[in-house]
């Protein structure tokens, strides 16, 4: 993106001019007011807000030794808690031990309710995809619309290691996946208006929470005294007149029993509207006709970006392929011998959805009630219904998925002789290929007599937790939790634009009745299951038969979790008169099961899908767990505190045995004001079930670079030998002038198979982690300033993935590896429109590979001041997130190669947000700017390390987004907001890194443009 010099100055004064203080909320928490205006902020010290000179909700923050929830280094450490410890004690993400004075020994970071809020997003995703901790998410609505499960979902993806390795938690414990096979947490049934705030922890934390936590933990903490009815309604729509959004909310909350108990109900629903990609533009111009890339046609570096027009030959018209003869009917419906110029095109891009629209129901509750301290007992349930749809072109349809048996060959006559709907000029052109004594035919054709492919998914979540806590011991210093949790997700989907090619082969096998005069099926059987003629030849042509051979697709999935756990935690003795040793114990049992089934055609490949076996899995596990903290020195010279801390889980699986994860670390703080931290973690993540138990899945991947393009037959080296080992592409050199070429259609053509592997064992991780927390609250003007540096390391042992196709191509042709070459199928000679040598199959599995690696560097800066301080009015605040990535890459392979990830699309190396706002006398103006650093194509790609050749880079992007709030009166609030204000047009980087379908990298790139909404609150 190039920014204008009125750009420039605009977003540098919205920036550096305000700052974001947090807007009170109208129903406040009865036992803290001030919580639900909390802002996000950086993790661990213990500062207080002496600068407010006020008493929020009895908390007088004038006070060195209270806790206000508007302090953000206190609010960082907990204080809010996870929503069911005993009152009193702080139980921190990261840990099971509750205390009064607990911090986090890795880096934490804080997004509270007040910043979701003021962000204007619907699903909780979009707030978190801010901060630069997070990598680009697996799933989205902006780029799933080609997905065959799972359209619309809404992942996260710590330090770029995927969603697997990112566990999601609410109120510390559990909760079912969205997905089937996956543990990823689909956070569309999130209600936000619950959560009191979003912690994010970075760094292994197995030995605490449990496999799945490689990357860190995403903790979703639920409010929990809240009082009153909140009503709040939305809506927006994009400067293009599209993407209408619209969600209305009610959260009710109500204290009893003296402030003993409380429950709070929510329901909310939620539309975010379609954009079709043909309505937007990248950098390169707009995104209404299909481009390519250049250099995909012809292989040269200097072409990377530039677009080129590239229609899909797959049109309504078809093409069909008789002896050496081409023929297609034209747009005035004319048949055409086109064997020596173009057959026509058809645009894609004119269907095809940017974002898929999400609908959502959901509800939640939350409930405890203390009988005394030591019995409290709560209840956790969330429901959603959520519904997507996704539109995209007609089916491309090829004869090889009609008739399965013989490559596609059809036949245009039969034991009757001729098939009347056939031309007379294509009738001619045609031979017997087959030899089975008939004249046959290729042919492809766009079926467009169906219409588009529509899929559309209903998505079902309940889940229940429950249980009881409270304080034992002679002076109350134990604390116990037991508790349970169910969950379950499902998923119906239903698709449109298929078809039987059972049914298929049989209607297009046509004879004319002698006694009738009428065409019929020949085979007797299919006229007796209403078998109707098919004529092939013409545009619309298939309509009359449309409704024998279309067949819908489904599918059919369920996923359940089932959780059982107690531990107990306390306070021991003292060491050296510091704090108590505080402990943790407990145990955990967990059972996952997962179903997929599509429907029989989908599973068998017969309806020209994607060949879709049904997965079915499950596995269980015992899990032993302790944890200690033992405070070492405190209050004394160079030693404010000085604690270690340790913890190790033991898990028994049923499919991979016993594993062991262990933490130690420890903490010094030479003075109140500076902290500084180190943790080493060995975390484990153990196969899902999609990963041990799924049969072979096909794929149609995109985007993959032939090695042996341009090999000529006197190309020498690895290379030149490897291609020319496929008799294939040997005739095809000789077919192209002497050097081997590829068709759009080749490129179209190629196909994986990928399943599960049972001999899988988990991966392991080691994260290292070391950091200062610097709180000066010993200096007037700075003791609302918290300023927090991390160092992380993650080394993956063993990691689970599956080989990626480019890197297995790579490997194949210019490494001469056979065990990768073994995976890759050529065409032997010219079928149809697909050349000899071409790529028919390039396929992969889950492995445990050489492992993952990645470092870098976060640094938050959190500042906030009451104006009044310098003699001017206002609440001003400033918070900055920014992470650098040192290293990261992957190791497909035991000895391979480094496949880096550092700086490619979608992991910059850096990243940082800017959060700002400026609060008066009811008036809030909230300003967020987001920098993604420049970025390189994918090394497989270019076969060069990100970043080393400029000819590869995509410039940096800066997005600004930002809210305007007017609080009318004590109950009433009203404001409007904006997402990418200036509006960038995303790269362009069609076929060269693009997400499926789409002319940009979707997942990290703002593709739906500038955006506007308004909104109202209310409270009773």
């Amino acid at each position: 993106m190039t920014l204008t010099s009125r750009q420039r100055l605009l977003a540098t004064t919205l920036l550096a001019g305000t700052a974001m203080l947090a807007t009170p909320a109208f129903a406040q928490d009865a036992a803290n007011p001030a919580r639900a205006a909390q802002t996000g902020t950086p993790a661990d010290a213990a500062s207080t807000a002496p600068d407010a000179a006020q008493t929020q909700g009895g908390v007088n923050t004038d006070d060195p030794t209270a806790v206000s929830a508007t302090d953000p280094a206190a609010q960082a450490n907990g204080a809010a808690g996870q929503g069911d410890e005993p009152a009193g004690d702080i139980v921190v993400t990261g840990s099971r031990i509750a205390s009064p004075s607990a911090t986090a020994a890795s880096p934490l970071q804080v997004i509270g309710a007040a910043q979701i809020q003021q962000s204007g997003v619907i699903n909780v995703q979009d707030v978190l995809l801010q901060n630069p901790t997070f990598g680009t998410p697996g799933v989205s609505r902006t780029n799933s619309s080609f997905a065959t499960q799972g359209a619309g979902i809404a992942t996260v993806n710590l330090r770029n290691l995927g969603e697997d390795r990112t566990l999601v938690l609410v109120n510390g414990r559990r909760f079912v996946s969205g997905l089937p096979g996956s543990q990823a947490v689909d956070l569309n049934v999130i209600p936000t208006q619950f959560l009191e705030r979003v912690d994010v922890l970075t760094g292994g934390a197995s030995a605490v929470y449990g496999s799945d936590a490689v990357a860190g933990v995403v903790n979703l903490v639920y409010k929990t005294k809240f009082d009153g009815v909140q009503l709040d309604a939305q809506t927006g729509i994009s400067e293009y007149g599209d993407g209408f959004d619209r969600q209305v909310n009610l959260l009710a909350g109500k204290n009893f029993a003296d402030g003993r108990g409380n429950i709070m109900v929510f329901g909310g629903y939620s539309k975010q509207g379609t954009v079709l990609k043909r309505d937007r533009s990248t950098e390169a111009g707009s995104s209404a006709i299909d481009r390519t890339s250049l250099a995909n046609l012809t292989g040269r570096d200097e072409d990377l970006f530039t677009p080129v027009e590239l229609l899909s030959g797959y049109t309504p018209g078809g093409r069909f392929f008789a002896g050496d003869r081409t023929f297609s009917y034209g747009t005035d419906n004319v048949l055409r011998d086109c064997s020596d110029v173009s057959c026509g095109g058809f645009n894609r891009s004119d269907s095809r959805y940017l974002a898929v629209p999400v609908e959502r129901y959901v509800a939640a509750l939350r409930g405890n009630f203390e009988v005394s301290t030591a019995l409290n007992f709560f209840v956790e349930g969330n429901y959603a219904k959520t519904k997507a749809r996704s539109i995209i072109e007609a089916f491309p349809l090829s004869s090889d998925l009609v008739n399965l048996s013989n490559g596609g060959y059809v036949n245009v006559e039969n034991q009757f002789g001729r098939n009347p709907y056939v031309p007379d000029a294509i009738f001619n052109a045609a031979v017997d290929n087959d030899a089975d004594g008939f004249r046959d035919i290729l042919f492809d054709r766009r079926l467009a007599d169906f219409g588009p492919r529509t899929f559309r998914s209903d998505r079902d979540l309940f889940r229940i937790a429950g249980g009881a806590n409270g304080k034992f011991g002679a002076e109350q210093q134990f604390n116990y939790e037991i508790y349970g949790i169910y969950g379950e997700t499902k998923d119906d989907q239903i698709g449109s634009g298929q078809f039987d090619s059972r049914r298929f082969i049989q209607a297009l096998n046509s004879y004319r009745n002698p006694a009738t005069g009428a065409i019929e099926c020949v085979d007797a059987a299919a006229r007796a299951d209403g078998c109707v003629p098919a004529n092939l030849f013409g545009i619309n042509s298939l309509a009359p038969a449309a409704g024998y051979i279309q067949a819908p697709t489904t599918l059919n999935s369920k996923v359940t979790q089932t959780v059982a756990g107690a531990n107990v935690s306390g306070k021991l003795f003292s060491l050296f008169g510091a704090d108590p040793i505080g402990f943790s114990v407990g145990g955990e049992y967990r059972r996952e099961t997962s179903r997929n089934e599509f429907d029989l055609l989908t599973q068998q490949g017969l309806n020209g899908n994607n060949a879709l076996p049904s997965t079915r899995g499950s596995f269980d596990l015992f899990e032993g767990f302790g944890e200690t903290i033992v405070p070492l020195l405190q209050d004394r010279p160079f030693f404010h505190s000085l604690s270690v801390r340790g913890a190790v889980r033991v898990s028994d699986y049923s499919t991979i045995g016993t594993t062991v994860s262990y933490n130690y670390g420890g903490e010094w703080a030479p003075i109140q004001d500076v902290r500084f931290r180190v943790m080493q973690a060995r975390s484990v993540r153990a196969p899902n079930i999609n990963e041990l138990f799924q049969p072979a899945q096909q794929d149609f991947p995109s985007g993959l670079q032939d090695p042996c393009l341009g090999v000529t037959a006197a190309t020498g080296g690895t290379l030149g030998t490897q291609c020319r080992a496929a008799p294939g592409v040997l005739a095809n050199i000789a077919a192209n002038g002497g050097a081997f070429a590829v068709s759009q259609a080749d490129l179209q053509g190629i196909t994986s198979f990928g399943g599960g592997n049972p001999l899988l064992q988990e991966e392991k991780g080691d994260s290292f982690t070391a950091g200062v927390v610097i709180n000066p609250r010993s200096i007037a003007g700075l003791r609302n300033l918290v300023v927090t540096v991390d160092y992380y390391k993650i080394r993956i042992k063993d990691a689970i993935v599956s080989t990626p196709l480019q890197f297995t191509l790579n490997q194949c042709y210019n490494g001469g590896l056979q065990q990768f070459c073994d995976q890759i199928v050529r065409r032997a000679g010219a079928i149809g429109p697909n050349s000899a040598g071409s790529l028919d199959e390039v396929n992969t599995s889950p492995i445990n590979s050489g492992g993952v690696k990645t470092s870098g560097l976060d640094v938050v800066v959190d500042w906030r001041s009451n104006l009044a301080n310098i003699g001017l009015a206002g609440n001003l605040n400033l918070k900055g997130s920014y992470t650098h990535l040192i290293s990261g890459y992957t190791i497909p392979q035991p000895g391979a190669d480094r496949d880096y990830f550092a700086g490619e699309l979608g992991a910059s190396r850096d990243r940082f947000t800017i959060q700002s706002g400026y609060d008066l006398e009811g008036v809030g103006l909230t300003v967020t700017g987001t920098w993604l650093g420049q970025a390189s194509l994918d090394d497989q790609f270019t076969g060069a390390r990100p970043g080393s050749n400029v000819a590869y880079r995509v410039r940096p992007q800066f997005y600004l987004d930002s809210q305007l709030r007017f609080r009318a009166a004590e109950n009433f609030e009203f404001y409007v907001g904006g997402f990418n204000l200036l509006n960038n047009k995303p790269p362009f980087v069609a076929d060269i890194g693009a997400d499926a379908g789409q002319d940009t990298y979707t997942s990290a790139y703002d593709p739906l443009g500038r955006r506007y909404y308004a909104g109202v609150r209310l409270n009773f």
